[in-house]
């Protein structure tokens, strides 16, 4: 590649977050992430504009993974190209893109194990309904490996990197090392303040590669996730903090290991803990948020290592 692309973030409200999209400004545009379904109009068309650019060129969008402030607007985004982008996802994580339904169950098989909760199912099915735009069969499902032109010289190679999802994509523009990973790189989690991720050997696995072998020039975060102190990071990293922010996540998760290895040996014991079953890990690092709010990263990493821990016994 002989010029550098430019990469601009497109940012749009939503409750305790702020849902970000990244725009790269190739021969073929791509849209990286697409907030949730109003995202496009309220976000995106105004964010283009100011920088000269219109949606309805948009040629790529690539998805990163399948929760809802992902993929929520991929069907506005695609309406809005009049259906000639390409939709990208990995095929792990296709079925939330097909199926807003999908969605429900993964709470119901989850979290709701946790959360005493009688409306759930009335809630989360609202919830989809209004969130995502359009249930779409993607364009294209990657598994990793592949590369995407962008025209010209401009190419995007896609990396596999699972653990908060098991569809969860990095895709890196090539030559640049610029690498948006969605929410496969935790820290110490958002506005929660806990890391989430659904497979904690897998997401140990693919902090490493992305540290080691992927080593981001640029690395861009799909939220402001939080240091040790609670600072939140930006979403555009340069070299030196992409490291730290891999180094921190790795960091972190082997605490949290630890934790969950000795309440999970002890026995799980039913409290009226707000974080029962798992009270002593929250305990032990110092975890105070509210674990029922949604997203609830807590009972869903935990859950992961309940999972990793019954299947070696």
């Amino acid at each position: 590649m002989t010029q550098e692309v430019k990469v601009h973030p497109l940012v749009s409200p939503w409750g305790r977050f702020g849902l970000y999209s990244f725009f790269i400004d190739a021969p073929e545009p791509a849209i990286v992430d697409t907030g949730i379904s109003s995202s496009p109009a309220e976000g995106m068309i105004p964010a283009l504009e100011k920088l000269g650019r219109r949606i309805e060129d948009v040629r790529w969008i690539l998805l990163t993974h399948g929760h809802i402030d992902h993929l929520g607007g991929a069907h506005a985004l695609w309406e809005l190209t009049g259906r000639r982008a390409t939709v990208v996802i990995h095929e792990a994580d296709a079925p939330l893109l097909r199926s807003r339904q999908a969605h429900v169950d993964q709470y119901l098989d989850v979290r709701q194990q946790y959360i005493d909760n009688p409306n759930a199912v009335a809630e989360q099915t609202q919830a989809a309904n209004q969130v995502i735009s359009g249930e779409m069969e993607p364009t294209m499902l990657v598994t990793g490996g592949e590369t995407l032109s962008l025209g010209g010289d401009v190419t995007v190679s896609v990396h596999h990197i699972p653990g908060h999802t098991a569809g969860s994509v990095a895709y890196v523009v090539d030559g640049q090392q610029s690498v948006f990973v969605g929410d496969a790189v935790q820290i110490h989690g958002a506005a929660n303040g806990f890391p989430g991720y659904e497979d904690p050997a897998a997401y140990r696995s693919s902090l490493t590669y992305l540290r080691d072998e992927v080593r981001p020039e640029h690395l861009y975060l799909g939220h402001p996730y939080r240091n040790a102190d609670g600072v939140p990071y930006g979403v555009e990293l340069d070299r030196e903090a992409a490291r730290n922010a891999l180094q921190g996540s790795l960091d972190l998760e082997a605490r949290i290991d630890g934790a969950a290895r000795r309440c999970l040996s002890s026995g799980l014991q039913e409290t009226d803990s707000v974080y029962s079953p798992f009270a002593p890990v929250a305990e032990e690092l110092g975890y105070t948020g509210d674990p029922t709010l949604e997203p609830s990263p807590f009972f869903t990493t935990l859950h992961g290592y309940r999972r990793q821990f019954d299947g070696a016994r």
